[in-house]
């Protein structure tokens, strides 16, 4: 089994669509007992949740978001959890929007922990 996302930063390797998660995307992950929450923001997300579950190396949760031009969405998503030769975490996700029609692949890194704000 991949190591745990407790106090992990992740972002997407590549953007999405205008106006969803994108590199500029930050993701603050927790986990504990099997249970993962995350909170995220950057780009054209103001502010973005996620809460679900992890069974061995797959992420099941959902998402909800609220972005720049001021409107919500939220969806499920399915992740595996890998880590890649030089040690950090990806996941490879299968999300579908549940708010709108829409579903897609994406996938996310590890990566340094952002700098503090003043």
């Amino acid at each position: 089994m991949a190591r745990s996302l407790e106090g992990l930063f992740l972002a997407p390797v590549t953007d999405q669509a205008p106006g969803q998660v994108g590199t500029r995307t930050r993701f603050a992950y927790r986990e504990e007992e099997g249970r993962i929450w995350a909170s995220y923001e950057g780009g054209d997300i103001v502010r973005g949740h996620l809460v679900g579950t992890r069974a061995g190396d797959r992420l099941d949760f959902r998402y909800v978001q609220l972005k720049t031009d001021g409107t919500t969405s939220s969806g499920h998503c399915v992740s595996t959890v890998s880590e890649r030769p030089d040690g950090r975490v990806r996941l490879d996700e299968t999300w579908e929007w549940e708010s709108q029609e829409g579903s897609g692949t994406s996938v996310v890194e590890e990566i340094a922990a952002p700098a503090a704000r003043d």
